[in-house]
């Protein structure tokens, strides 16, 4: 009876993990960028969750609670009345010039996503400046409806990824530029 009732605990404990048929899969965008800058250099102008002035798609942030876990900022994109995206910080490690945070709201007409999360990091090069990985994986928003797929979500969130990467390029420049 004991050893049924431990397998019958251990069963229940794993069935959370398993993914059902027909669930759709995590989505992953991760692009870089080489930069010429150093690595301090770039943290000290992204490494602030509560500024994402450095991203051409963002008007303006507002928030509440600095670089605290928990901390909550209100992307206003495009213009002053433009959509918004509300995100919330996981972590924040300025000796590892990393971040990782989740999007708590969001427009699917806006970002086509669910279940976002995604981790900023800063690394030195070999040969001097600085790598920038932008990385999150989600789930694509709507999968039935107005034709939203797997690629449309990851070429979305790409879209914004590469946006802010150039223009990361423009201001630090890349090696050999």
């Amino acid at each position: 009876m004991r050893r049924r009732l431990f397998l019958m605990a251990v069963a229940a404990a794993a069935l959370p993990s398993l993914t059902l048929a027909g669930d759709p899969a995590k989505l992953t965008a991760a692009p870089t960028t080489r930069l010429a800058a150093p690595p301090a250099e770039v943290w000290s102008v992204i490494g602030d969750f509560q500024d994402m002035s450095w991203h051409p798609a963002v008007h303006d942030t507002t928030g509440r609670g600095g670089t605290d876990a928990d901390a909550t900022r209100l992307l206003v994109l495009g213009d002053a009345n433009g959509p918004t995206i509300a995100e919330q910080l996981d972590t924040h490690d300025p000796e590892d010039m990393r971040y990782a945070y989740r999007i708590t709201e969001v427009s699917p007409d806006v970002l086509p996503v669910t279940d976002y999360a995604s981790q900023l990091s800063v690394t030195p090069r070999d040969g001097g400046g600085s790598t920038v990985e932008w990385r999150g994986t989600f789930l694509r928003a709507d999968p039935e409806e107005n034709g939203r797929d797997d690629a449309a979500a990851i070429a979305a969130v790409e879209g914004v990824y590469k946006a802010g990467l150039d223009a990361l390029e423009d201001r630090f420049g890349t090696p050999g530029s």
